[in-house]
């Protein structure tokens, strides 16, 4: 049997991210895994969203258990999924400015004001460059370009 909400206004069947934080706890609380898993997917999607942050508030409060870390642990692992994807992205585009400038890497590195190696850390995704840096490699490249098609 499905969690029931009461003295709220809403319904499980209603999108997660409507529902307001009394419910929230309802699920955690009385839910039934069946329940948790909009809850869970909400958190995928979104894992410093809304949801994500009325969860983990509650958590605080609440006795600490099974449910509590398995809670715990889904925010944990998709905000760690979440910037990994969001670092290799980062890295996909630097990857495509220096294929878009047509210099070498060395040469890239030397116009954006960083080393080849330090540049390296960008394309593999070790080290995220700074949004300015992000910025320069960006307009390098278009610059770069730009000034290959000329005659």
């Amino acid at each position: 049997m499905a969690v029931r909400f009461r003295n709220v206004d809403a319904s499980p069947d209603d999108d997660v991210r409507t529902w307001p934080y009394e419910a929230l706890v309802t699920v955690v609380d009385r839910g039934l895994v069946a329940d948790w898993r909009p809850v869970f997917v909400e958190i995928r999607r979104s894992p410093w969203g809304r949801v994500a942050r009325r969860i983990e508030r509650h958590l605080t409060y609440r006795e600490p258990d099974g449910v509590s870390v398995l809670f715990a642990l889904a925010i944990e692992r998709a905000r760690a999924d979440s910037e990994r994807a969001d670092r290799e992205q980062v890295a996909a585009r630097v990857r495509a400015a220096v294929d878009r400038s047509g210099l070498t890497k060395a040469e890239f590195a030397a116009l954006v004001g960083t080393s080849a190696p330090r540049l390296s850390t960008y394309l593999n995704g070790r080290v995220t460059p700074s949004a300015a840096m992000l910025l320069r490699i960006e307009r390098t490249a278009d610059d770069a370009a730009a000034s290959e098609h000329q005659y």
